[in-house]
């Protein structure tokens, strides 16, 4: 797990090639204008899921996780927690292949709060446990980046 300003995501390139498409992608252009749904960057590489979600206590959420897949997730709107367990102790409850999710249960390892201007990567097999609420307001407006490993 990578947990940081979004300002800073240039740093984190050169660990592998789509993880630098998405990144460059994120510093060359203005998410916000985004549409709703999925836009492509490089194939199945590289695609953007953008969503209207709505955050819930921490009792309503489950960990996922992604085999071939990292996760970068952005707020554009809305503040989140996004959760993420001991990957050395997994218990997988459900895997859904054709949409590379799975539901499972971990130790928990941090907490971190996104909101506008942070993202967190969430690397292939590591359970994260997004769209925690951190208060009253749950309505939120996210970017997830799908990065194939």
């Amino acid at each position: 797990m990578i947990y940081d300003k979004l300002s800073n995501i240039g740093i984190y390139k050169g660990t592998n090639p789509n993880l630098d498409c998405a990144i460059d992608y994120i510093m060359t252009h203005d998410l916000n204008q985004l549409p709703l749904g999925r836009t492509t960057v490089d194939g199945d590489n590289v695609y953007i899921n953008v969503m209207d979600a709505s955050a819930a206590p921490l009792e309503e959420r489950k960990y996922e996780l992604h085999h071939n897949y990292m996760d970068i997730q952005i707020d554009l709107a809305g503040v989140e927690r996004i959760d993420t367990g001991d990957r050395t102790q997994v218990s997988m409850e459900s895997y859904d292949e054709a949409r590379d999710v799975g539901i499972c249960s971990a130790p928990d390892l941090a907490q971190c709060i996104i909101g506008p201007g942070n993202f967190i990567l969430c690397m292939a097999d590591e359970p994260h446990k997004p769209n925690i609420a951190t208060s009253n307001n749950t309505t939120l407006k996210k970017v997830v980046f799908k990065v194939h490993i």
